[in-house]
């Protein structure tokens, strides 16, 4: 018995050395690959900047989504063009097309999914290179895009190829999508791609979204996010007579103050549990993200006291917070502003975005496999 137990031992140590061995030529065979593909990788990442794929208004999906598509195929992956042309964002002018890549493994499962958008923020003003030439310097990559998200894109995309390419055998299967209008909620992209059952829970396992996080964090969850509008409401009148109108404009300035002096202070107190960096940003906060009113695109001036002014603003609310809550935190601020002036015009609130804060299981296999490879491919945690 003693013997046959030492037999036992000693063959499961020459299994664990021999297969150690094996995982350690395979890794080491799968980051040659990633190297030996570091110019094809940028250049296709540079390929996707050029593609001015601004939102708004959402331009140039369909080309961006092509360029991804036709990667994928030359990967080996089973490549559909989804079109939310069922959304009011989709126009011809400003098609909404989604790309969805799926290669099969040995199963069906797990399925991981790697997710990136193609919509980026516009360009603004004070570039000193082209937003949209993709230029390449001194080993970085220059455009509207390069960061969030192209880049991650091309990661996704050369990350399965290196697989393929070192000759790895899936267990499960992989999916790459390229999605739209992120940059303004998703509703045509990975939302609209859930809602018809393109993208479902019941089948997908793992969810990774390489966004520019940096390298030396997993991101795995986010608070949650409240777009509204509140509207401004007053009576418009001649300039050369402005007492005889309710200024819409000046309206919108008590509750920008009370803004300042109640909600905010009061959300400073608010911290989440959750892990969130920086460290600061696991306050409860809100900010006004735009503000416009009177004749705001009209051709010419005129003398009109402002009738109208609205204001879009981002609350990001804590798992901590009830959203029931914080909707009626707003409420009822609105409605203590207009008590104090209640003979002038109102306000109204609308829903804009409402995304729920969301955190990925402690125990998750996934947040552990990528913590290991960072450490593997950087040596830091």
């Amino acid at each position: 018995m003693i013997l046959k137990d030492f037999t036992l031992r000693t063959y499961q140590t020459q299994y664990n050395v021999a297969n150690l061995r094996e995982q350690r030529e395979l890794i080491d065979a799968l980051l040659g690959e990633v190297e030996a593909a570091r110019d094809e990788m940028v250049d296709f990442a540079a390929e996707l900047v050029r593609v001015p794929t601004a939102n708004p208004p959402g331009e140039n999906y369909r080309e961006c989504a092509s360029i991804i598509g036709k990667k994928l195929q030359e990967f080996g992956f089973e490549v559909e063009y989804h079109v939310a042309d069922d959304r009011a964002e989709h126009t011809d002018k400003y098609p909404r097309v989604n790309v969805v890549g799926h290669r099969s493994g040995d199963e069906p499962h797990p399925l991981v999914h790697l997710n990136g958008h193609m919509d980026v923020v516009p360009a603004g003003r004070g570039w000193t290179l082209d937003p949209f030439a993709g230029t390449v310097r001194d080993g970085r990559l220059y455009g509207r895009g390069s960061s969030d998200m192209k880049s991650g894109i091309a990661s996704a995309v050369f990350a399965a190829e290196a697989l393929r390419r070192a000759g790895v055998s899936l267990r499960g299967s992989v999916e790459i999508s390229g999605t739209v209008d992120e940059e303004s909620g998703g509703y045509a992209g990975v939302g609209w791609l859930a809602e018809k059952g393109h993208l479902a829970s019941d089948r997908t396992d793992y969810v990774i979204i390489p966004e520019p996080f940096g390298r030396d964090r997993v991101c795995v969850g986010h608070r949650g996010v409240y777009w509204f509008k509140i509207t401004a409401h007053g009576r418009m009148a001649h300039g050369s007579m402005p007492f005889l109108g309710v200024n819409a404009i000046e309206r919108m300035t008590p509750l920008l103050e009370a803004f300042r002096t109640e909600l905010i202070p009061a959300l400073r107190q608010r911290t989440t549990e959750m892990p969130v960096v920086p460290h600061e940003a696991r306050r409860a906060s809100i900010n006004i993200n735009a503000i416009q009113g009177g004749q705001v695109g009209q051709v010419g001036q005129t003398p009109c006291v402002p009738d109208r002014c609205e204001m879009i603003v981002d609350r990001r609310f804590l798992v901590e917070e009830d959203f029931e809550l914080v909707k009626k935190e707003i409420s009822e601020l609105i409605e203590r502003v207009a008590s104090r002036t209640p003979e002038e015009g109102g306000y109204d609130l609308q829903d804009l975005i409402i995304f729920h804060p969301v955190m990925t299981p402690e125990d998750s296999p996934l947040t552990a496999a990528l913590q290991t490879a960072i450490k593997k491919v950087t040596g830091e945690n």
